[in-house]
C-alpha cells in the first residue's frame, strides 16, 4: 500500500487525514520496522508507569502518553534504540472495590462465605476490561508503544521478581512488622500508606463535642475535653495535657460545677469568649457571670489526677493504669480545651503517649470494639453493628443523658478520604509489615539530587521535602488480590522464613509445579519448622500495589531470572514522567526501592506534570460532565492538535490546566492548518513550475547559496530551530519548543511566503523560481524532521507529499517510507547569517510599526500611501532597514521610503518614564513629587539626564537606571502624518489619501479577488482564465481608467485582462462562447457601502481552452 495522496486543491480534514496515516502506519508496520532500524545503536532506556485498564483513558493520561511519545521518539531520532513496552497495573484496592461493590462484599466474612479463589477469579475478568479502549486511544494519539509485549502485574514473573525485591530487603534487615495506628478505610477494609491518605482531602463537617471527665478524688470538679472523632470516645483510656500549660479551674454558675481548661481557650464553653475576646464590660454590667475562677495549675501538675471512665467497657482490664491524666508537648493552644482526649488505637499521637506513659505495650493491641468495615463490634453493645460516623449522633445523645456533654457544635474542615471508595478515612492501631525509610531518608536525598527533575523546583520542594521527612512504609494490605507477602511463619511469629523465588518456595516446602502465586495457589502452602514449631504457614497479607508497581524496573524483565545483561544496561532508566501525584506514589516507592537494592534513584531524568482539570478549574468529573469526550475532541480536530495544546501548556511544567477545547481548536486553524496551507502552497508552486518549464522540480541538497535575503534568513531561521530543539530536548524542556514552532509557522506563511509569492509563481525566473522552490522545501522538510517527534501525524502527511520532488536515497539500502525512519537534522552551519537574520529583524519591525498605523487610522494596506519617514540614531539600523526597502514598500504600500538619523528634521522629542514599584522602594514618600513632574520634563532635561548620568526633580536627584528615556515623534497635523515606535525605531506615515494612487489600490484588490475566485472554483496555478466585471448600479466604472498602461502588470498576476460583462457574447450559436462558459460568479459577503467605492463591481470568471 502507498501513502494516499493528499490533494492540495482541495480542503482538508485533519482526522480522516490522520487515520490516513495510521493505515499506511499498519501497512508498512511502522514501529517494528523503526525498531529493526534502530538495532545495534546504544540504548536509550525508558520505564511505563502501569495504569489500571479498569477505566477509560482520560485526559492525564493522554498528557502523560504525549510526554513520553515525543520524548521515546526523539530519543530514537536522534540514533538511540528504545525499548518502548506498555504495563498494566492489575492489582490492588481499584479492582477489589469494583468487585466489592459488584458482588455487595462487605467485609471479610462475606470474601471466605464466597472463597478467595471465586473472589479473585472475578477480579482477574475484569482488570483488562477497558484494555480494548486503552489500546485504541493510546494508538489514535500517535504513541508507539509495544502492548504485545507489555508487562502485567499479575504475571507470574512479575510476581516472582516482586518476591526478589522484598526477599533482598528482607536479607538487609529492612522489613519488620510493627503495632502502627494507620489511615485506614472502611471503604476498601485495609490500611493505607500515609502517602495515599494524602490523595483525596476534602471540607467536611464533623461533629465537636466537649465533654466532662469528673475526677476520682473531686466528682464536683471535671476536666473538659474536645473531639471531632464521638465514636472514639468509648475505647478512651487518658487525658493529655501540655506539661507548660497553665490551666485554670472555673466554677460555673448555671451548670453547678467546676471545670479545668485553658483560660485562652474559654470561648469553646463560652461563645462571647470566642477567639480569646473577653465580653464587653458595658453590656455585660447588669448581666449575671456565668463562671468564676477559682484555681489554676501547670499542666505537670496535673499529670496523674485519676478521672471517672467514660463507658466502662475496658474499665476492668484497664483500671489499674488508664484513665488518668498524661503529659506531652503535643498539645496546642489553637483550639479545643487544651485539653486532649485519648484513644490510643485511633491516633498516631494518643498511641506513641500511651505507650511512653505504660497505659498500654507497644506489643498489645488497644481497646478497638469496631470491625474491618468500621462497624461497633459486641465489645460496646449499646453500638454494635453501627457504622462509627453513623453512631456519632447516638453517641452524643447518650452523652447528654448522662450529663456528660457540655457543649456541641459542628466543624467544617479538610479531612483525608480515601482515594478508592470515597468514604472518610479512620485511623486504628493494626499490625502492618513495614519496609524501613526513616532510616535511609538521606541517601534518598543524595540520591534524588543526582537526577533531573522538570521542573527542577518539584523535585528539590515538594518531592525533596517529602523524602527528607519520610517515614517506614507500611507495603501490607489486609486483602486477597494481589501478590501475596512471601513470609511463612510460625504461630508464634517467632520463626519467620522470607521466600524469595517459585524455586525456593518448591524447595522449602517440596511442592512442584507451582504456576501461579495468587493466594488461593500458595495459602494452602506450607514449610516444615527447622525450629520445632510444626509447620510455618503464610501470613495472610498481600502487597501494596505501589511496591509492585515500584518493583516494576526489575520485574518487567523477570530479573534476575531472565534478561540480566539486558536490565544491567538500561538501569537506571534514562527517563520517567508521570503526574504531581506520584511525587508521593510512582516516584517515591522507585526511589525507595533503588535506593535499598543499588543506592541509586531508578531514573536519570524525570518529567512531572500538573493535573489537567476541566474548564471551569474544577476536578474533571463524569457525574458533573464538566468536560468534552477526549476521544471526541480528537476525533474532531486531530491528535497532533490534542498534543500541541497539552505539551504547550503550564500543565508542562507542573501547573495545572483548564482545558478549553477552544484551545485545540486555535491549534488546528494557527497551526497544523497554516502548516498544510504552506505545503499546498508549495505544491501548486512546483506544478505550475513543472508545466510552464517543462522540467520537472526535484530538491538539490548540495544547490548553490541562494542570494535572496529571504531565502537566506528563512534557512538560517530553520538553523536555529533545529538547535534549539535539540538543546531543549536534551534538558528535556518540551515546553519550551512549541512557541519556537509557531514562530518558524508565522515566520514561513506570514513572512517567507508572502514575500516570495511572486518569485515561487516565477517572476524571477527560471533559476531564482528553482532556488525559491529549493528553499520552501527545505523549510518543510525541516520542520518535518525537526517536529516529527510532536505532531507524528503532520510531519508524516506533509513529508510523504514532498517525496515526489524528493531526491533519490543515496544509499540504496536506506528506508524512506516514513518520516519517522529518518534522523533528526544536522544544524548546516553554512546557513547561519547574524547580519540578515538582523536586517530581516529591524525591516520586521519597521513593518510591524507601519501596520500599527494603518490599523489605527483605518487605512486598508490595498490603500497606498504617499510617503514613509524611517528614523534611527545608528547609521547601521537604517542601513539594514534600507537594503530591505522593496519588502517595506510593498507590504506597507508605500510609494516613498525617506530614511533620517536627523532629529530636528522629524521633530523628534524625549520623554521620561519610570518602573514605579521599584522606584517607589528606593524614593518611598518622596515618589509623589517624581510622579508629578515627569509629565513635564522637557526634551532637554531628557538629554541632559542621558549624557550626564543625572538629574534633580523637585528637589530629588535621580541617576541612571531610575528613569527610563525614550524618543517619540510629534506631528504638526494628525490628520496628515502619525507615528508610531518601539523601543527603538520610530516611523512617521503619511496617512493622506492620494488620488493618484488610488488605480494601484484596485488593481491590487483586483488581483486578490480574482485569486479567490479562482481557488473557489478549484482551479490550479497553471489553469488559463478568462475575466469580466459588472459595476454595481449608479456606480462609477474606475477599472477602465486603472488598466491603462498596466496591462502588462495583470497579465502577470493573474493571467488576463478584465473585459465589462456586457461585451461578453453571448449567442448560444458562438463556438467562442461554448469555451468560456462561466465557471464562477463571485458572491458578495460585505454591503456594498462597506466596499471602498472604486471596489463596488461582481467578478466572473471562465476557463480558457
Amino acid at each position: 500500500m502507498s501513502f494516499k495522496t493528499h490533494d492540495h486543491s482541495k480542503p482538508i480534514h485533519i482526522p480522516t487525514t490522520e487515520q490516513n496515516v495510521l493505515d499506511y502506519w499498519t501497512e508498512i508496520d511502522a514501529f517494528k520496522t523503526s525498531q529493526k532500524l534502530s538495532e545495534g545503536k546504544p540504548e536509550y532506556s525508558f520505564y511505563d508507569g502501569p495504569p489500571f485498564a479498569t477505566g477509560k483513558p482520560h485526559y492525564g493520561h493522554l498528557l502523560a502518553g504525549t510526554i513520553k511519545d515525543v520524548v521515546t521518539r526523539h530519543a530514537s531520532s536522534t540514533g538511540f534504540h528504545v525499548e518502548r513496552r506498555f504495563g498494566w497495573d492489575t492489582h490492588g484496592l481499584p479492582v477489589e472495590h469494583e468487585i466489592d461493590k459488584t458482588l455487595n462484599i462487605k467485609g471479610k466474612a462475606d470474601v471466605m462465605a464466597m472463597g478467595i479463589d471465586k473472589y479473585n477469579a472475578a477480579c482477574r475478568e475484569i482488570v483488562m476490561r477497558y484494555s480494548g479502549e486503552w489500546k485504541s486511544t493510546v494508538e489514535r494519539m500517535g504513541r508507539w508503544i509495544d502492548f504485545d509485549t507489555g508487562y502485567k502485574t499479575l504475571d507470574p514473573t512479575f510476581m516472582e521478581s516482586v518476591w526478589w525485591v522484598f526477599g533482598q530487603l528482607w536479607q538487609k534487615n529492612q522489613v519488620y512488622r510493627g503495632l502502627r495506628v494507620m489511615p485506614y478505610s472502611t471503604g476498601c477494609t485495609t490500611p493505607l500508606s500515609n502517602f495515599e491518605a494524602g490523595e483525596d482531602y476534602r471540607m467536611t463537617s464533623d461533629p465537636a463535642v466537649t465533654v466532662t471527665f469528673p475526677l476520682c478524688d473531686d466528682p464536683s470538679t471535671s476536666i473538659l475535653a474536645w473531639t471531632t472523632t464521638p465514636y472514639t470516645l468509648p475505647s478512651n483510656l487518658a487525658l493529655c495535657v501540655h506539661p507548660d500549660f497553665t490551666y485554670i479551674k472555673i466554677y460555673d454558675y448555671e451548670r453547678d460545677q467546676n471545670f479545668i481548661l485553658l483560660e485562652s481557650l474559654l470561648g469553646t464553653v463560652y461563645k462571647e469568649y470566642a477567639g480569646g475576646k473577653k465580653p464587653d464590660p458595658k453590656k455585660e454590667k447588669d448581666a449575671k457571670p456565668k463562671f468564676k475562677k477559682v484555681g489554676q495549675f501547670t499542666g505537670k501538675d496535673m499529670v496523674g489526677w485519676r478521672y471517672v471512665p467514660m463507658f466502662d467497657h475496658f474499665t476492668e482490664q484497664y483500671e489499674d493504669r488508664a484513665f488518668r491524666v498524661l503529659s506531652d508537648t503535643y498539645v496546642t493552644d489553637s483550639s479545643g480545651t487544651g485539653i486532649v482526649h485519648q484513644a490510643p488505637a485511633f491516633g498516631e499521637d494518643d498511641h506513641r503517649i500511651c505507650v511512653a506513659h505504660k497505659v498500654v505495650r507497644d506489643d498489645e493491641i488497644p481497646p478497638c470494639p469496631i470491625d474491618e468495615s468500621g462497624k461497633f463490634t459486641s465489645e460496646v453493645p449499646e453500638y454494635e453493628g453501627r457504622y462509627v460516623k453513623e453512631a456519632d449522633a447516638t453517641i452524643i445523645k447518650d452523652l447528654q443523658k448522662r450529663g456528660r456533654l457540655i457543649v456541641r457544635s459542628d466543624i467544617m474542615h479538610s479531612y483525608p478520604f480515601c482515594w478508592r471508595s470515597g468514604t472518610p478515612l479512620i485511623y486504628r492501631a493494626i499490625p502492618s509489615w513495614f519496609v524501613r525509610v526513616a532510616n535511609i531518608s538521606d541517601k534518598l536525598v543524595e540520591n534524588n539530587k543526582k537526577t533531573r527533575w522538570v521542573p527542577a523546583n518539584v523535585g528539590e520542594g515538594r518531592f525533596g521535602g517529602w523524602i527528607r521527612n519520610a517515614r517506614d512504609w507500611n507495603i501490607s494490605r489486609n486483602r486477597y488480590w494481589g501478590t501475596p507477602i512471601p513470609l511463612w511463619v510460625s504461630e508464634d511469629y517467632e520463626e519467620i522464613v522470607a521466600v524469595g523465588s517459585i524455586a525456593e518456595l518448591e524447595k522449602l516446602s517440596g511442592v512442584s509445579n507451582i504456576t501461579d502465586l495468587h493466594r488461593e495457589s500458595i495459602d494452602n502452602i506450607t514449610i516444615p519448622s527447622q525450629k520445632g514449631k510444626g509447620v510455618l504457614r503464610r501470613i495472610e497479607e498481600v502487597f501494596d500495589c505501589w511496591f509492585e508497581s515500584g518493583s516494576m524496573p526489575y520485574a518487567q524483565s523477570h530479573f534476575p531470572f531472565e534478561n540480566k545483561e539486558r536490565f544491567e544496561k538500561s538501569y537506571p532508566a534514562d527517563f520517567v514522567s508521570e503526574g504531581i501525584d506520584q511525587t508521593r506514589g510512582w516516584f517515591y516507592t522507585l526511589l525507595v526501592l533503588g535506593t535499598h537494592l543499588y543506592n541509586t534513584a531508578p531514573w536519570k531524568n524525570l518529567i512531572v506534570t500538573g493535573l489537567v482539570l476541566a474548564a471551569d478549574g474544577k476536578k474533571m468529573s463524569k457525574k458533573l460532565k464538566n468536560y468534552p469526550d477526549p476521544m471526541e475532541v480528537v476525533n474532531k480536530y486531530g491528535a497532533d492538535c490534542v498534543r500541541l495544546f497539552l505539551v504547550n501548556s503550564p500543565v508542562v511544567r507542573a501547573d495545572n490546566l483548564r482545558f478549553r477545547e477552544e484551545g485545540v481548536r486555535e491549534i488546528l486553524s494557527n497551526v497544523i492548518l497554516k502548516w498544510i496551507n504552506s505545503l499546498n502552497f508549495y505544491l501548486g508552486q512546483v506544478e505550475l513550475f513543472d508545466q510552464t518549464t517543462g522540467e520537472k522540480f526535484v530538491y538539490d541538497h548540495d544547490a548553490p547559496k541562494s542570494n535572496n535575503v529571504m531565502d537566506r534568513w528563512i534557512l538560517a531561521t530553520c538553523q536555529s530551530l533545529i538547535q534549539h530543539v535539540d538543546t531543549e530536548m536534551k534538558a528535556y524542556r518540551l515546553y519550551t519548543v512549541i512557541p519556537r514552532l509557531l514562530d518558524l509557522i508565522a515566520d514561513l506563511t506570514n513572512w517567507y511566503i508572502r514575500f516570495n509569492r511572486t518569485r515561487l509563481k516565477g517572476s524571477g525566473g527560471v533559476e531564482d523560481t528553482r532556488s525559491a522552490l529549493n528553499t520552501l522545501y527545505e523549510v518543510l522538510f525541516t520542520l518535518c524532521l525537526t517536529m516529527s517527534s510532536f505532531t507524528p501525524f503532520t510531519c508524516e502527511t506533509v513529508y510523504q507529499s514532498l517525496r515526489a520532488t524528493s531526491p533519490a536515497s543515496k544509499d540504496p539500502n536506506h528506508d524512506v517510507r516514513s518520516i519517522h525512519f529518518l534522523p533528526f537534522p544536522a544544524v548546516r552551519q553554512e546557513y547561519f547569517d547574524p547580519v540578515i537574520e538582523r536586517q530581516v529583524q529591524r525591516m520586521r519591525a519597521v513593518i510591524d510599526l507601519g501596520r500599527l498605523v494603518r490599523d489605527r487610522k483605518t487605512l486598508k494596506i490595498k490603500i497606498p500611501l504617499k510617503e514613509l519617514v524611517i528614523f534611527h540614531h545608528d547609521q547601521e539600523y537604517l542601513d539594514d532597514v534600507k537594503s530591505l526597502e522593496s519588502y517595506i514598500a510593498a507590504e506597507l504600500n508605500v510609494v516613498n521610503v525617506v530614511y533620517t538619523s536627523d532629529e530636528s528634521a522629524v521633530g523628534i522629542k524625549y520623554r521620561a518614564n519610570a518602573d514605579w514599584p521599584t522606584l517607589g522602594k528606593k524614593l518611598r514618600k518622596d515618589i509623589g513629587k517624581v510622579r508629578s513632574y515627569l509629565p513635564n520634563m522637557t526634551t532637554e532635561e531628557c538629554k541632559s539626564f542621558l549624557t550626564q548620568g543625572k538629574v534633580v526633580v523637585n528637589g530629588i536627584e535621580l541617576i541612571t537606571g531610575d528613569l527610563n528615556v525614550t524618543r517619540f515623534a510629534e506631528v504638526e497635523d494628525e490628520t496628515k502624518k502619525d507615528t508610531a515606535s518601539d523601543t527603538e525605531v520610530i516611523i512617521i506615515m503619511d496617512i493622506q489619501r492620494h488620488a493618484e494612487l488610488e488605480s494601484m489600490a484596485l488593481l491590487r484588490s483586483l488581483t486578490s479577488r480574482v485569486n479567490k475566485l479562482r481557488k473557489e472554483a478549484g482551479l490550479k496555478p497553471s489553469d488559463k482564465i478568462n475575466l469580466y466585471y459588472e459595476i454595481d448600479q449608479g456606480e462609477e466604472d474606475n477599472i477602465k481608467s486603472a488598466l491603462k498602461g498596466n496591462e502588462d502588470y495583470l497579465i502577470k498576476q493573474i493571467g488576463a485582462i478584465p473585459i465589462e460583462l456586457s461585451q461578453k457574447s453571448d449567442s448560444t450559436n458562438d463556438p467562442e462562447s461554448k469555451k468560456t462558459a462561466t465557471l464562477v460568479t463571485e458572491k458578495r459577503s460585505k454591503e456594498s457601502e462597506d466596499l471602498v467605492e472604486s471596489e463596488r463591481f461582481v467578478l466572473t470568471l471562465s476557463l480558457k481552452e
